[in-house]
């Protein structure tokens, strides 16, 4: 397995936590990082929200020590507000990069002018980069997609513009605007990118198993392989990729019951930030991911809905593997 660096940041494996909006939180973060992941990278947060200063930002720019080499994502549209938020990323929190979002398709950000807007104007890309680079001393990367939409797809000049602004490596999510995260991801755009920049290049989209990310390696020639909805309630795929990378052998997929005890220590460590209330309505949907594919996860999910209680959440979950394991048996006996 390569170890590769962002500036002066080492990472110990080609294997990056994507990051993800509603899931990336502290909580999340850390499990992907006992499972093996390189990095992570924490959910984004607007530059006027840091620069308003409320309670729930702070908390979104919380790090645990544990969780380091972890890159902190911020988005935004005007040159102003991104700088001094970045200044703020940089002075008061123990974040090792910052990582500028000229992705997100979601149509609130683009209203910004932020997110994936940015990707129809290389040149204010460099000036935006160069702008922030200038006054922060943590290493600064870049997460774009290939382009708007079929008739603008910039992606080469995009990234070419970052390393001109000083940015220490991109991630390339191989979809346009105009996909969101539908249709195909285009691999042989983040091949291009790769042959033409001299900074790490990140690949992103449709890594689902660890083959998948071999293969992304082997045809893009990326440095990393950054893995997003394939590790909802799933952070076993971070665990079995890297393994995968380095040796070669595919270890098995977790049983039920390994998944439900995953979800718990997840479910623990959401009350331990966000209190039962908000950590409990929370969890339903990363208890929903972390049964997905399992034989009844489909009738368990109202059950799981209509949560509000760590101790409800726990019995249900609990139950559902304890039905799972005792049918299992019938049919082995």
């Amino acid at each position: 397995m390569t170890k590769f660096r962002i500036g002066p940041v080492e990472l110990a494996n080609q294997v990056v936590l994507a990051p993800m909006a509603g899931v990336c939180n502290p909580a999340f973060r850390l499990i992907a990082k006992e499972f093996g992941a390189g990095l992570v990278c924490a959910e984004m947060v607007s530059d006027k929200a840091i620069l308003h200063g409320n309670e729930r930002t702070k908390q979104m720019l919380y790090v645990d020590e544990r969780e380091k080499p972890l890159s902190l994502q911020i988005f935004g549209g005007s040159k102003e507000t991104l700088v001094e938020a970045a200044k703020y990323v940089d002075q008061y929190t123990n974040a090792d990069i910052i990582d500028i979002n000229m992705g997100c398709p979601a149509p609130k950000i683009i209203k910004c002018d932020a997110g994936a807007k940015w990707l129809l104007d290389p040149n204010k890309i460099e000036e935006m980069v160069s702008a922030v680079v200038a006054v922060v001393k943590k290493p600064v990367t870049v997460k774009m997609r290939i382009g708007w939409d079929e008739e603008h797809i910039y992606v080469v000049d995009n990234a070419l513009a970052a390393e001109r602004g000083g940015a220490q490596a991109v991630a390339v999510h191989g979809r346009t605007r105009a996909q969101m995260y539908t249709g195909r991801a285009r691999w042989e755009y983040i091949r291009q990118v790769k042959e033409t920049v001299k900074i790490p290049v990140i690949g992103n989209g449709d890594v689902f198993t660890p083959e998948d990310a071999r293969r992304m390696l082997d045809e893009t020639g990326c440095d990393a392989v950054m893995i997003g909805r394939a590790a909802l309630g799933n952070p076993w795929m971070l665990y079995r990729t890297v393994h995968y990378l380095t040796t070669g052998e595919l270890l098995p997929e977790p049983t039920p019951r390994e998944k439900v005890e995953i979800a718990l220590l997840h479910m623990d460590r959401l009350i331990k930030l966000k209190g039962e209330k908000v950590a409990v309505r929370e969890m339903r949907k990363h208890a929903s991911w972390y049964l997905k594919g399992m034989r009844g996860a489909a009738k368990v999910k109202d059950q799981i809905n209509e949560q509000e209680t760590r101790e409800g959440m726990e019995r249900v979950l609990l139950q559902f593997v304890e039905q799972l394991e005792a049918e299992q048996m019938v049919q082995t006996a």
